[in-house]
């Protein structure tokens, strides 16, 4: 899996742990990494995350991407790469899933961090967010429960539509991966919206209903 941790004057101040999809980077908050800096273009960056890598592509001409101080429009980010945003900094890393060799290991100027490794064990022993999960209301899997625990849960598959629920702070957000027909929240189509869900909305992927709750 995939962990960006947020950097601001040389503390951390939010991380994230994925295991595929995309991650939004930019200055609103509809994205996924959310960066409070004007420096920072509203849709900044996009790292696509699949088959155990992660490449990441610039997303305005206007605000250039930096990695390691160096500006590339796209790159393969390697483990302990820095995403140089305005003031602040992300450190991409890669979680012991992903590595076959040994975990990550912060850079020798943040290991001696207190900061960093409380964020950490916050981030692995989880936080008190509601948990989610969505019911399968008809088909041959009706009345199936699919919990939502992961960073980014991926639901559909190619050629009929595909949609990602990223779970935040601030509670569960759906939008399409792939594709747009079949795609719809409480019977509206979803399109290139990222919607933020209510318990009870009703998500339709490939013609299959599922109902959001909190438990």
């Amino acid at each position: 899996m995939a962990k960006f941790t947020l950097y601001f004057k040389d503390k951390p101040i939010y991380s994230g742990i994925y295991d595929a999809g995309v991650i939004h980077i930019g200055r609103d908050e509809t994205n996924e990494l959310v960066v409070d800096s004007l420096a920072v273009a509203p849709a900044h960056a996009v790292v696509v995350i699949k088959d155990g890598g992660s490449v990441i592509k610039q997303l305005n001409e206007k605000f250039p991407l930096l990695i390691n101080n160096q500006v590339t429009k796209e790159w393969n980010l390697r483990n302990n790469d820095v995403i140089n945003v305005g003031k602040h900094y992300i450190i991409y890393s890669l979680t012991e899933s992903f590595l076959d060799t040994e975990p990550f290991t912060a850079p020798a100027i943040f290991s001696h961090d207190a900061d960093v490794l409380a964020l950490n064990q916050k981030l692995e022993h989880g936080n008190k967010q509601q948990e989610a999960n969505l019911q399968i209301m008809d088909g041959p899997h009706i009345g199936r429960i699919l919990p939502l625990r992961k960073a980014m849960t991926r639901l559909g598959h190619e050629g009929a539509g595909v949609v990602v629920i990223a779970r935040r702070k601030d509670g569960y957000y759906v939008s399409a991966l792939q594709g747009h027909s079949g795609l719809a929240v409480n019977k509206q189509p979803l399109g290139e919206n990222t919607i933020l869900l209510q318990h009870n909305d009703v998500i339709e992927v490939d013609k299959t209903p599922m109902q959001f709750f909190l438990e």
